[in-house]
């Protein structure tokens, strides 16, 4: 199941509290104040693991408590920390404070690691305030309470290539095509339910990332249909790739729709480069005209995911964005 939004409470411990402790020994009757300090409470952090691909793992815990520090001890003894709490997340996620939705942390990078509920100091022993005027100091510091709240986590996919039409427009017969995905594949809309991420190769060595999201429709970026719960997943996309089925009746009204839906979600999304394709090649009689593309806005690569005609122009021109960019 792809997870891509979870709420929870995070609970830093609370620092260990100071020891009032004086030195008692055999032939030293006045040996002075040797309490020592309480322990840092443990901080919870998240770091990105890169074999998650979903946020699955911490779905089912909705509240994270570290653990508290330990009092101090006599004989200048300090408490020991309490144990740090450590969430995997997979590259993408961002995690936000609930109330008002401020951004935390992005984890975009692989192995980064972030505090974002730090554990409370741990008091300070009655050593700490001894004094010429205050030989036998009976105070030592309580520990600072730990960082609580409730955070938003949520996962952007990252990938360089998104892949952007209506339903049944050819998306994941596509990104099956030239990758090892493997998404749902039928003759009926809406055929895909949650993203998937394929790594596409090309010369030595390279490759770059292809995101095939559920259909869009109109109003999408208003809540209607899967769209408005997946365009976020191709925010962080380099290049978006605009799928039409060549036999649509009305090209230039289906790009609109698709540019417009996502220029609303978010307005940077009208300002990312693009790629206009026409899908399902194969299904077109060699002499056949397609009268309704004659006045089509922009240039197209056309190809057929079934017999992969233009899908090495299709790389081609995607490598070559993505080197100039």
């Amino acid at each position: 199941m792809f997870i891509d939004f979870v709420q929870v409470e995070l609970v830093a411990g609370n620092g260990g509290p100071g020891a009032i402790s004086f030195r008692r020994e055999k032939f030293i009757p006045k040996g002075g104040p040797n309490g020592g300090d309480g322990g840092r409470g443990g901080h919870i952090t998240l770091i990105v693991n890169t074999h998650l691909n979903t946020l699955q793992d911490i779905r089912y815990q909705r509240v994270y408590k570290a653990e508290k520090g330990q009092p101090g001890q006599g004989g200048l003894k300090t408490g020991r920390n309490g144990k740090d709490i450590r969430i995997a997340v997979p590259a993408g996620t961002i995690i936000k404070i609930s109330d008002t939705g401020e951004i935390v942390a992005d984890f975009t990078e692989t192995g980064q690691e972030e505090i974002v509920c730090k554990g409370g100091k741990g008091g300070l022993g009655n050593v700490h305030f001894k004094s010429s005027t205050r030989q036998t100091p009976r105070y030592a510091q309580p520990g600072l309470p730990g960082e609580t709240g409730k955070f938003d986590i949520e996962l952007k996919v990252l990938a360089d290539v998104g892949l952007v039409g209506l339903p049944n427009a050819g998306k994941s017969t596509l990104i099956s095509s030239v990758s090892a995905a493997r998404p749902k594949i039928a003759d009926y809309p809406f055929t895909t339910l949650q993203p998937h991420l394929g790594i596409v190769k090309y010369g030595e060595y390279k490759s770059f990332v292809m995101a095939d999201i559920p259909g869009l429709i109109e109003g999408a970026s208003s809540g209607k249909g899967l769209g408005h719960q997946f365009l976020k997943h191709i925010e962080r996309t380099k290049i978006l790739i605009y799928i039409i089925d060549v036999m649509e009746p009305e090209p230039q009204s289906v790009f609109d729709i698709l540019y417009n839906e996502l220029k609303q979600f978010n307005p940077d999304m009208g300002l990312k480069k693009h790629l206009i394709i026409r899908s399902k090649m194969d299904t077109v009689a060699i002499d056949e005209k397609l009268n309704q593309w004659a006045s089509f806005s922009e240039p197209t690569i056309d190809i057929s995911s079934v017999t992969h005609s233009g899908i090495k122009l299709l790389i081609n021109s995607i490598v070559k964005i993505i080197n100039e960019s």
